[in-house]
């Protein structure tokens, strides 16, 4: 009987995830104009790791509406526990994109992240991920998490690495309507998927975390042509705010 909700309650959110494109994706086209590089390079079955930068906000409503299959990835459980009608409307968008809400904050959030994560490629889905951990402060790029190698290892998925470019422009700071006009068209990059199974059964070594956390934002950093810094961005958050 369990088996069977899951299963109807999965039916229904890949059904509103269709709904959702059919109608918001002309829109996204119309209004923001992405230019979609790369999309061949997502494999169509399979679980599938999507490592990108993260400028903005509306990366995370982006990212599911361009990329063919349906996203799955971790979001702050504020995006869905609004009661509003403007917070019943997000609620329902993060979850029908693929949103799983976690409370981030508490003293085991990375670990409640790393293992949904985890459960979502073993089911054979995709789960996208910022590797940097949070927004960039200043539009560089900055030094990844090791998450995303101990995903890679502990469940064989490829790691399909991706660049946001332009929505910085069209949202900036992150908040607020978003900006249309000249100058600020999106564009969405996926670069060849990166295979880790050479490094299998090192998941606990850290310097195997750090070698394939790096060679992923290598090929962020390419793909996006952001300058690097080899930061934490959440440092860097602090350094500013201290100053």
């Amino acid at each position: 009987m369990r088996d069977e909700c899951a299963a109807c309650l999965d039916r229904r959110g890949l059904l509103s995830f269709q709904l959702l494109k059919l109608f918001l994706g002309p829109l996204l086209r119309l209004l923001f104009r992405p230019r979609v590089e790369g999309a061949e390079n997502i494999p169509g079955t399979g679980p599938v790791i999507l490592a990108g930068n993260h400028l903005t906000f509306i990366d995370s409503m982006i990212l599911p509406l361009v990329s063919g299959r349906r996203v799955f990835f971790i979001g702050k459980d504020e995006y869905v526990r609004g009661r509003s009608l403007k917070g019943r409307l997000m609620a329902w968008f993060f979850t029908a994109v693929g949103m799983i809400p976690v409370d981030r904050d508490g003293g085991h959030g990375g670990v409640a992240a790393l293992m949904t994560g985890r459960r979502i490629l073993e089911e054979g889905k995709v789960f996208g991920i910022y590797p940097e951990g949070t927004r960039s402060p200043d539009g560089r790029l900055y030094r990844g998490r090791t998450g995303i190698a101990r995903l890679t290892l502990m469940t064989g998925a490829p790691v399909v690495p991706f660049a946001m470019i332009g929505t910085d422009r069209v949202q900036p700071g992150g908040a607020g309507l978003p900006r249309l006009g000249p100058g600020r068209r999106i564009q969405v990059r996926f670069g060849r998927p990166l295979d880790f199974s050479r490094y299998d059964g090192m998941d606990r070594d850290r310097y195997v975390l750090r070698a394939i956390t790096d060679e992923v934002m290598t090929e962020v950093m390419r793909l996006s042509g952001q300058e690097y810094v080899d930061m934490y961005a959440t440092k860097a958050k602090s350094v500013r705010t201290a100053a």
